[in-house]
């Protein structure tokens, strides 16, 4: 069967080998409301669709308008086999709850490498979950790949760390095109003073993020969304 919970996913567990981020457009805040009891609804009254399915998450758009899907496959193949035979109907209950749905399109990606703020063993409950979502021209792995290292480094010669982020979670999009970050934050305003404060971003006016801000190839610098975490589904 399958079971609500109120726990954000773990986004480093190692059996998660097809992890999923999907936006749609619902258009407001209420509508964003109804979207999300009418998953709910529509999932909690049918069995768990897969075993490999090991979660799915909805998160709220601080836009009003969108909300962001996740769902952690631990393989594609479990995937095109849900959207093959269980996916349509799920569709068509949610979209006669709310008609007018956009879907903006289905990213598969694989999580490349993660950091987390050290904070006595327990790591914060995230209050703001932060996608900063990177485009480069044309498929390029071994680019996705050295772009994140070099994130890394930037952050690790940080002069200044923000105190609200908790951790991101750098995952590469399967087609080598994109990279997505998906940041935890202590709370919305915490990612808004960072981005305030001097330098280009979260990060400092260090070479090492003037490297990355101008990393050649680059043709998005990082599109920024906030959202905040609505429902968890997990197999009971």
């Amino acid at each position: 069967m399958t079971r609500r919970t109120d726990a954000h996913p773990e986004l480093v567990r190692p059996d998660v080998q097809a992890p999923f981020f999907s936006t749609w457009r619902v258009g407001t805040p209420e509508r964003q409301r109804q979207t999300v009891d009418a998953i709910a609804r529509t999932w909690e009254r049918r069995p768990w669709p897969a075993d490999d399915l090991l979660g799915y998450h909805v998160y709220t758009g601080h836009d009003g308008s969108t909300l962001l899907h996740h769902s952690q496959w631990a393989s594609e193949q479990a995937y095109e086999s849900f959207a093959k035979t269980r996916r349509q109907e799920r569709v068509d209950e949610i979209d006669t709850a709310v008609p007018g749905i956009e879907r903006l399109g289905l990213g598969r990606y694989r999580r490349y490498r993660s950091s987390t703020r050290a904070n006595n063993g327990t790591a914060p409950v995230p209050g703001c979950i932060v996608l900063v979502d990177v485009e480069f021209e044309g498929p390029d792995p071994e680019r996705q790949r050295a772009w994140v290292d070099a994130v890394f480094e930037a952050l690790e010669s940080e002069p200044e760390p923000h105190p609200g982020g908790i951790s991101a979670h750098f995952h590469l999009s399967t087609d080598g095109t994109r990279v997505l970050n998906y940041a935890e934050w202590e709370s919305a305003q915490a990612h808004i003073d960072a981005l305030a404060a001097p330098g280009d971003g979260v990060g400092s006016a260090t070479a090492q993020w003037e490297r990355v801000q101008n990393w050649p190839g680059m043709t998005s610098g990082g599109g920024v969304s906030r959202y905040e975490h609505a429902l968890g589904l997990v197999p009971r």
